[in-house]
């Protein structure tokens, strides 16, 4: 926990892309509460934070926004992914020859 807890600040890509167990589930709460009001943590989701009860239960769920959300900058974003975007123009990977 001293790791993750450790940088200035800690980001968390694409949570709730892939289902989690318990234990993962845990230890997000366990990470955030460790940098709650301590460091920075940035985190990507497609999911909005009151849709975080479908990664985890209710109650560590609700723990867990609500030290995310006290004193944060919650930017929404819409629109197309980018990156299909440039890939259905060719301009995404160049083709393995």
């Amino acid at each position: 926990m001293r790791f993750y807890a450790g940088p200035t600040l800690l980001v968390v890509d694409d949570v709730g892309l892939l289902p989690v167990g318990a234990d993962a589930a845990e230890g997000l709460y366990r990470v955030v509460e460790a940098a709650y009001e301590r460091k920075s943590v940035a985190i990507s989701s497609n999911l909005h934070p009151s849709g975080f009860d479908e990664l985890m239960p209710k109650t560590l769920a609700t723990a867990t926004v609500d030290r995310l959300l006290h004193h944060a900058h919650l930017c929404q974003t819409s629109g197309d992914s980018v990156r299909l975007a440039q890939a259905l123009l060719g301009k995404g990977g160049k083709p393995l020859t």
